[in-house]
């Protein structure tokens, strides 16, 4: 009997317990937790490292104006060199020809010029003789009609104009040869010229770093032969251009005045230096704009071909906006942050950018201070979910790392 009462008890409290496990609600989903940080403000900037390379202030090769041989060549490659010094002679002996008769053809003119105006004052004289002569007739025939016949009037009359006449050609004569010393002199000064280009000299200070020619060498001249070689290649390196490729999208942030810090490893050497010019427009082939650092050389350690590393603080924010770089999802075709607003929800915002370094971003419009921007995993996330944000604890290792 008692048996009986068990097994009926027993069966009593397994049925009740399978009860209540049917009456009990169902356990609740997991709310996915999210990675955020809190959009601060701070200062931020941005720096931009390249490698530069050094050129020379000026370089040219120097060619001759003039074909000729080379008499002498006075210097190599090295040599330090000034502005006006000769550094080559050439000799050209039908040019010296050529001056020797425009020097002739001056002196001639000029004795041209003697003779007209010797000429000048005998027509002169012999105009005033002629002219008083006829003025005389002229006064005794009206003094005394009859006394002078008609014919000899004339005769003084036609005398005094040809004397006149005379005196005019010998004026012109004389402007004539004046305009022809004139030309003489203008070929005298060109062939001159020419002569002076025999003489190769240095345009500036510099170095001679190449050395074409030596003594006897036949030199065409280069502007009639396009194929001519130079006589010599001159530098001027007591300052030096650094020139930059400075990538497109940092284009906008460099500006002639910028400060720039320059290593040169090959010397072990820091130097400061501005940025002098820009080309203000992107190379096609390479979408970089050339800017160009001027750095002084006076003592001659830096050498063209040289390489250096320069920093430039291209652009600066004082108190932006700042959120993590990983925050900003540029993929988009605008950027956009994904924000954990008070209710814990998802909301999607497009912002503009500012300032960006390699670990932060300034955000100029779309966020506010203090809220709350998902960092990680951003594809597993849309707009309205709930979640559980969790503060990230993402460490920024340098948080005014360059841009390179």
């Amino acid at each position: 009997m008692y048996r009986k009462q068990f097994v009926w008890i027993a069966a009593a409290l397994s049925f009740a317990t399978a009860a209540c496990k049917n009456n009990q609600p169902p356990a609740a989903e997991t709310t996915p937790s999210a990675s955020v940080v809190v959009a601060t403000r701070g200062t931020l900037a941005n720096t931009l490292t390249v490698a530069g390379e050094f050129l020379p202030y000026q370089e040219v090769e120097l060619h001759a104006k003039v074909a000729g041989y080379i008499r002498r060549i006075s210097v190599d490659i090295g040599d330090k060199v000034k502005a006006g010094q000769v550094l080559a002679t050439l000799d050209v002996p039908e040019l010296q020809a050529q001056v020797q008769g425009a020097q002739a053809g001056v002196r001639r003119t000029q004795a041209e010029i003697v003779r007209a105006k010797n000429d000048i004052a005998r027509a002169e004289a012999n105009d005033a003789v002629l002219h008083s002569a006829a003025l005389r007739l002229k006064q005794a025939s009206e003094t005394r009609p009859g006394l002078i016949a008609q014919q000899e009037l004339d005769d003084a009359e036609g005398k005094d104009q040809e004397a006149a006449a005379q005196l005019d050609a010998a004026k012109s004569a004389f402007d004539a040869m004046q305009q022809q010393l004139g030309v003489s002199q203008a070929q005298q000064q060109q062939v001159s010229s020419m002569a002076d280009y025999s003489r190769i000299t240095a345009p500036f200070d510099g170095v001679i770093t190449w050395r074409y020619a030596d003594t006897g060498a036949l030199i065409q001249a280069g502007t009639s032969n396009a194929g001519s070689a130079p006589v010599v290649k001159i530098a001027q390196i007591g300052t030096l251009r650094l020139r930059l490729p400075v990538p497109g999208d940092m284009v906008p942030f460099v500006h002639e005045g910028d400060a720039a810090s320059i290593r040169i490893d090959a010397l072990n050497r820091t130097l400061t230096g501005k940025v002098a010019r820009t080309t203000d427009a992107l190379d096609p082939a390479t979408r970089t704009m050339q800017v160009e650092v001027d750095v002084p050389n006076r003592d001659g350690t830096l050498a063209p071909g040289m390489y250096a590393e320069v920093t430039m603080n291209i652009r600066r924010s004082g108190d932006a906006l700042l959120v993590p770089v990983q925050a900003v999802d540029r993929d988009a075709p605008q950027p956009v942050v994904l924000v954990v607003n008070g209710q814990n929800r998802i909301e999607k915002r497009v912002v503009q950018t500012g300032v960006a370094t390699a670990s932060r971003v300034e955000i100029l419009s779309g966020l506010r201070d203090g809220e709350q921007v998902i960092v990680a995993n951003q594809a597993s996330f849309q707009p309205g979910d709930l979640v559980a944000p969790r503060q990230s604890a993402i460490v920024e290792a340098n948080a005014t790392a360059g841009v390179r």
